[in-house]
């Protein structure tokens, strides 16, 4: 198990990038060796992992899956515009301090402030969740590009040392660090000093041998001659200039869809009643009618 006290450092949870590969395929998430390397490589050094690429590709997927091995708690901060301080890290209990300080009517304040700033009093966000937690863990910031620059600010002490500065309380230092995962969909650029406390993965769109691994596997029933059929049109998709190129998640979600059509073959027809499932946008379903060639894919 990883357990970092300190800085020291114990066993991780992988003892090699095969174990990592194989481990990974047993929870149905099919590695690229660069991926298997860069988790072996999270694990072993103790360092945050920075996830960057197109949204569906299996960045989330591949935290949940590290965190299905591990056996460890999966703690997710999930980002968006306007996340601040008092979602990611920590807040005050109000109402439960305003009720406190209405039964110490009588005390001194000072005999009030050191009681309504304890642990009874503190709600723990995500980061500091696990922070705290003594049990395996692994931590998710997910799609942090969607966050302002100030949750940067925020992570930084917590990726740098694992630990949080509470005013009231003090610092709170990781007695196992958690294994540390942030996906990025490119939105906007994270700054430098957050890049430099974390190892760098690029999940891009697979190639097609991976790819049609991963639909087998994630569609059982589905014929391996169908299962490729679907995975070189959805690269010839890719290769035309969308709005939004179909992701890893949608390629199987088409495969579903073909398996609940009672579909074994992609004919004209039905690609152009069902390309709604992979495109999300009518421009490019209007330009994939236009311009896909299913003969020559």
């Amino acid at each position: 198990m990883l357990a970092l006290r300190g800085n020291s450092h114990e066993t991780g949870y992988f003892s090699s990038v095969d174990d990592v590969a194989a481990r990974l395929a047993d929870t149905g998430y099919l590695a690229s060796p660069a991926v298997a390397t860069a988790v072996f490589l999270a694990d072993r050094l103790g360092k945050p992992l920075l996830v960057e690429g197109p949204a569906g590709v299996g960045k989330t997927e591949l935290a949940k899956a590290v965190a299905q091995v591990a056996g460890a708690g999966l703690v997710r901060l999930q980002c968006y515009e306007g996340v601040d301080e008092s979602r990611a890290l920590y807040e005050w209990n109000h109402a439960k301090q305003l009720l406190r300080i209405t039964a110490g009517r009588g005390e001194s304040w000072d005999e009030t402030r050191t009681d309504i700033f304890g642990e009874e009093f503190l709600l723990a966000r995500p980061l500091l969740t696990a922070i705290r937690s003594d049990e395996p863990t692994v931590l998710l910031v997910d799609e942090l590009d969607k966050a302002d620059v100030e949750v940067e600010g925020l992570l930084l002490e917590v990726l740098s040392d694992f630990q949080v500065t509470v005013p009231e309380l003090g610092t709170i230092s990781a007695t196992r660090r958690p294994f540390t995962v942030l996906t990025s969909n490119a939105s906007r650029e994270l700054s430098e000093a957050l890049r430099r406390r974390c190892l760098f993965l690029h999940i891009g769109f697979p190639e097609e041998e991976l790819e049609r691994r991963i639909v087998r596997a994630k569609v059982p029933g589905i014929d391996e001659a169908l299962a490729a059929s679907v995975v070189r049109v959805v690269g010839a998709l890719r290769a035309m200039d969308l709005r939004k190129a179909p992701s890893v998640a949608e390629t199987v979600d088409w495969a579903r869809t073909l398996l609940a059509l009672g579909a074994d073959t992609l004919s004209e027809e039905v690609v152009r009643q069902s390309l709604g499932v992979i495109l999300k946008h009518q421009e490019d379903i209007q330009k994939a009618a236009a311009k896909l060639d299913l003969d020559a894919v």
